[in-house]
This record gives structure tokens, C-alpha cells and sequence, in this order.
């Protein structure tokens, strides 16, 4: 796997049907990174015979050709009316030929197929005939989807085809169906509606957020809805029954030109509940830790194509996506806290200095897919007429620093209801970051990259760790001042969680680390009471 495999989750089945003392009554069931679904029993470990094969389901069937490391799990997976809803995570930008992005649905006692959702063949119910797959290439779900028991709906964040900065050769129901959010009905395996937040994706803004649902406050009545969070940092609010939203939509013109001037949407989907993006860039945003560094990040900032948001792919000279694809809200997804109608919303706010390669250049570079084990992966593409060279972060070559000048994340409170800012302010200190790699400790807030969401309890505070410091806080849901924090022993890109044990409320964190937020990686569960006053 191309990053850090911390990314994973597991999923809690009671089966009602089965007597109380039974094997696998209850059982915890997960997707592996190498695309296994497994089954095991909650209280011994042990897997659950009754599930697949000796409690295993082997999720390439009907994938067909892949190698390790292009396709496999690595989000938790959901559970309504008793089938387990599992996407996968195709690896980005190796090839147009890449495994499908097939949605499927297993039961959860016995491990079988239900159905398969495959945007390519929608009237398939299950397996792909003798010798056929799945329609390869098509947009995945790589994070988790989100679930009512009440409609028996299932709700998918989908990303885009397998090649991120081209779309010349995507067919007609990819370009329908990329960077969109999908209900289905896990009784039938069927769509119910769909919304899509950009039009002919060609900035990887794939939808990594678990949506959240929400019994949404509105003049008249509470809406049943689903709040979807995105990279470019619009925040929607959808009901979750028809997928209508419930703030008007624009559709905004968008800048134009690139190499695919005549297939780019003139305009794109911009939400008017609230948006985590920012001002365009300026040349008087660029920054570095000495007059010299500032001056050649002007330079690139003057050689760049830049028209906004949604500046489209070229080739002759670098361009700059901002927000990039780690901008806005990530996996991490927001916390809500009911009672007061209060969003959470922890976001990135960085550009990504990218361009387009000729075959020939890439050929140079020595660029392959992952089914060439030689060579370099990172953005080969192959099958399209461009490999993509991406700078995540606009990042120096020399000190690692990026050219923006900070804060590069911040942490939001909205209201829930208008979708207002209630406070807005950095995230995440210096400690951990610095010029060479080398920390520099100093505990200035300056705002730093982050992954991961937070938590809310009853007692007004979100606790949050994600920024690259490696800090685990608890802040004023109120104020958005941080009134306790601790280090952790590794990164906490993970959203963290709340429990009770005996009467008391606890609150914990997996610290893994992880390799794109370049923070240590462990293997660590942190958990801390809570005063009693914060139940």
C-alpha cells in the first residue's frame, strides 16, 4: 500500500436470530487490506465458520486482474438490515484498466453476496457471468458509507475513475456517477438518488467523507438528512430520502482551457449552506522561511496557470489546484453535537502545485502503473495520453516547506441550523513541523495539515487530535479555545471515540501515525476519563 495502513475500521453484527450463547451471536466484522471480509466472534477472536469460507469472503471475485496493493480495504464497513456494505480502495492513478469500483452487499451472518451495485451494468444483481468482471476503472468507495436502519438506505461517497486528471476516454455513466453520493437500498441492492458535487472531475475531489445523518431543525419540521462534506470544501445538506437539498445549489461558472477546453463543465455545484473554502490565492500569500524562498515561490506562483477554483489540467507549464485534493474535509468527516445544533468541522487549507506529462516525459521519468514492478507508480495513468506530476502541498524541494503561507488547517464551529461560523480559528501547532524535516518545538499555534475528526460529548467539548503534532486536545465547543491536550506517542490521524465503562465516561484515540501526514507511526490506544461533569 502506497501510505501508512492505519486507515482500517471494524463493525459490530448482534444477530437477534441466533440463541444468546451461541458462537458468532455477536461478531465483529472487518475488511483487510489485502481484500478479505472477515467475520470473527466478538467475545473469543475466533472466526465465525458460519461466515464465507471458514469465516472469510474473498473480495476479488469478479474483480479480475490485480496485484497487491491496487485493490483492497481500508475503511470500516456498514451495516444496515443485516448486509455488510463494502466498496474498496483502488490506488490512485495507475491505470485507466484498473479494478472496478463495485458496491457490494454480503449478509451478515452467512457472508454471502446479496447483490453488486456496478454503475456499468445496472441491471447485474450479483456475480458477473462466467469469464466477465466487474466494469473495471469506475469510480470506488475508498472511506466509509453511512446507513438507516429506519429506510434501509445505504448512503456512498464515491470518488472518481481511475484516472484522476484526464477524462477523455471516462464513459458517459462515470462522468454521471464520479465524486457523487449514492442511496441505495440494501434490500434490493438498487439507487435510490443520486447527488454529485463536481462535474467532470479532474482534481481528484473524491467524496473521502462518511456522511453524517442528522435529524436536521428546520422552521417547520425536523428533516430526516445527511450532511456531506467535501475536498473543495462545500458543506451540503441533502434529505437523506430523496437526496433534494435543503439550501439552494448554484451552479457557478468555473474557469475553462487545459488540455480538455471542450470537455469541462462550464459551470460546477457550489452549496449556499456554508463552505470551508478560501479566498483565491494571491502572489502575496506565498511564503518561506527567508526572503530567497518567498521570492522563488512568487516565481512559480507567476509561472503557474492559475484562474481560481477548478483551474483546469495543462501541460505546457504547471498549474494550481486550490484547494488541492487534501483541502477542505477529509476522511475525518465533522462531529455534530444534537443538542446544540453545532457543526464541528476540522479542515486543510492547502494548494497543490501540479502538471500534466507527455508520454514521452513520463516514459523518461521512468513512470509505470503497479502492474510493472519496475519504475516509479506515483501518477503514471497509463492508458490515458498524460501521467500527472502533483506537488501535494506546494512544498520546497530544499526545506520541505510549503509556499502558502500558514495556517495550513483549520477547526470551525457552524450552526447547524443556518449554517453560519460560530468560530474559526488555526489548528495545530509548530512543534512538530519545520524546515528539513527537522521539528522545530516551538508551540506556536500556526494551523498544520490535518486528518482525522473529532468527537462530541454532552459536556460541550470536541476532543480531536489529527494536526501533524501530535497533540490530543479538548476544545470549548463554545469558545473553540483548547482546554486540555496531551502528547500522544504517535500521530492521531484517527477520529477518536467515547464510551462508558462502569459508570464512567471515557474518551480514546488510536495513535498510528501515518505516512502522508508524515507523523510517527505506533501502534497505540489511548484512552482517558473524563471528569463526571462532562457526561
Amino acid at each position: 500500500m502506497p501510505y501508512g495502513a492505519t486507515c482500517r475500521g471494524v463493525n459490530y453484527y448482534a444477530n437477534v436470530d441466533a440463541p444468546v450463547d451461541s458462537p458468532c451471536a455477536n461478531r465483529i466484522i472487518e475488511g483487510t487490506l489485502d481484500a478479505r471480509l472477515i467475520a470473527v466472534d466478538a467475545e473469543t477472536g475466533q472466526l465465525c465458520s458460519d461466515f464465507g469460507v471458514n469465516g472469510e469472503v474473498n473480495m476479488r471475485e469478479g474483480i479480475g486482474r490485480t496485484v497487491p496493493g491496487w485493490f483492497g480495504n481500508v475503511a470500516a464497513p456498514t451495516i444496515v438490515r443485516g448486509i455488510v456494505v463494502m466498496g474498496a480502495q483502488v490506488r490512485d492513478g495507475q491505470a485507466e484498466d484498473a479494478p472496478s469500483g463495485v458496491i457490494r452487499g454480503y449478509d451478515a451472518v452467512t457472508g454471502k453476496l446479496a447483490w453488486a451495485w456496478d454503475m456499468g451494468k445496472p441491471d447485474l444483481q450479483g456475480k458477473p457471468a462466467k469469464g466477465e468482471v466487474y466494469s473495471r476503472g469506475t469510480p470506488n468507495m475508498w472511506t466509509s458509507a453511512a446507513g438507516d436502519e429506519k429506510l434501509g438506505y445505504v448512503y456512498v461517497p464515491l470518488g472518481n475513475s481511475a484516472v484522476d486528471y484526464y477524462g477523455g476516454n471516462r464513459k458517459n455513466f462515470e462522468n454521471e456517477y464520479s465524486s457523487s453520493l449514492v442511496a441505495i437500498d440494501v434490500t434490493t441492492g438498487k439507487e435510490v438518488w443520486h447527488f454529485q458535487t463536481v462535474h467532470y472531475d479532474l482534481w481528484d475531489y473524491d467524496l473521502g467523507s462518511q456522511p453524517s445523518l442528522v435529524d436536521f431543525p428546520t422552521d417547520k419540521d425536523n428533516v430526516p438528512a445527511v450532511i456531506l462534506t467535501s475536498k473543495q470544501g462545500e458543506i451540503y445538506v441533502l434529505d437523506r430520502r430523496t437526496g433534494k437539498s435543503l439550501f439552494p445549489v448554484e451552479e457557478r461558472p468555473v474557469p475553462s482551457g487545459g488540455v480538455e477546453a471542450e470537455n469541462l463543465s462550464p459551470t460546477q455545484p457550489f452549496s449556499t449552506y456554508h463552505t470551508l473554502a478560501k479566498a483565491p490565492l494571491q502572489e502575496k500569500d506565498m511564503w518561506g522561511m527567508s526572503p530567497l524562498d518567498q521570492l522563488w515561490c512568487r516565481i512559480q506562483f507567476h509561472l503557474a496557470q492559475y484562474d481560481g477554483e477548478y483551474t483546469a489540467p495543462t501541460l505546457d507549464k504547471p498549474y494550481i489546484e486550490y484547494p488541492g485534493y487534501n483541502g477542505g474535509s477529509d476522511w475525518g468527516s465533522i462531529a455534530i453535537d444534537i443538542k446544540n445544533n453545532v457543526l464541528i468541522a476540522n479542515y486543510n487549507d492547502m494548494p497543490n502545485y501540479n502538471r500534466l506529462l507527455s508520454r514521452d516525459e513520463a516514459e523518461k521519468r521512468g513512470l509505470t502503473p503497479i502492474t510493472n514492478p519496475q519504475g516509479s507508480h506515483e501518477g503514471a495513468q497509463a492508458g490515458s495520453p498524460y501521467a500527472i506530476e502533483v506537488n501535494a502541498g506546494w512544498r520546497q524541494s530544499w526545506t520541505g516547506l510549503m509556499c502558502k503561507q500558514p495556517p495550513y488547517g483549520g477547526i470551525r464551529a457552524i450552526d447547524m441550523k443556518t449554517g453560519k461560523t460560530i468560530w474559526d480559528r488555526p489548528f495545530g501547532t509548530a512543534r512538530k513541523n519545520g524546515p528539513f524535516g527537522i521539528p522545530s518545538m516551538l508551540p506556536m499555534t500556526i494551523g498544520t495539515p490535518n486528518n482525522g475528526g473529532s468527537v462530541v460529548t454532552g459536556g460541550g467539548l470536541a476532543f480531536i487530535a489529527a494536526a501533524t503534532d501530535n497533540l490530543f486536545r479538548a476544545i470549548d465547543l463554545k469558545t473553540g479555545k483548547t482546554v486540555w491536550s496531551i502528547e500522544l506517542p504517535a500521530g492521531g490521524q484517527a477520529n477518536p471515540f467515547v464510551f462508558k465503562a462502569n459508570g464512567q465516561e471515557m474518551v480514546g484515540v488510536m495513535a498510528g501515525g501515518h505516512h502522508f501526514m508524515e507523523t510517527e507511526i505506533g501502534d497505540y490506544l489511548e484512552v482517558y476519563a473524563l471528569p463526571q461533569s462532562q457526561g
